[in-house]
């Protein structure tokens, strides 16, 4: 699967059912993730991390700073300092 952008409805997806979203919000030059959601049938496959790394590569594509208000986010950004340089 690979996560689609959806950047009317500010948010990431995957083809779940129920879809699993990484939604956001923009500002300015900042980011803000403000949640990830992975139905429970899928949880433990990686799905969220994939829809995080998707939203990151794409706010340091578009030169912007993130904010992770979503837990997830922010701990997926602590396991992997190479993103750290992104944050607001």
């Amino acid at each position: 699967m690979t996560p689609q952008h959806e950047p009317d409805r500010q948010r990431f997806t995957l083809p779940t059912t129920p879809v699993s979203v990484l939604d956001y919000h923009r500002g300015g030059d900042r980011i803000t993730f403000t949640q990830t959601g992975v139905p429970d049938a899928y949880r433990g496959q990686g799905l969220a991390a994939q829809l995080v790394q998707a939203g990151l590569v794409w706010a340091r594509d578009q030169g912007l700073k993130v904010v992770p208000a979503c837990s997830y986010v922010h701990l997926y950004i602590q396991r992997h300092p190479e993103w750290q340089t992104l944050l607001a």
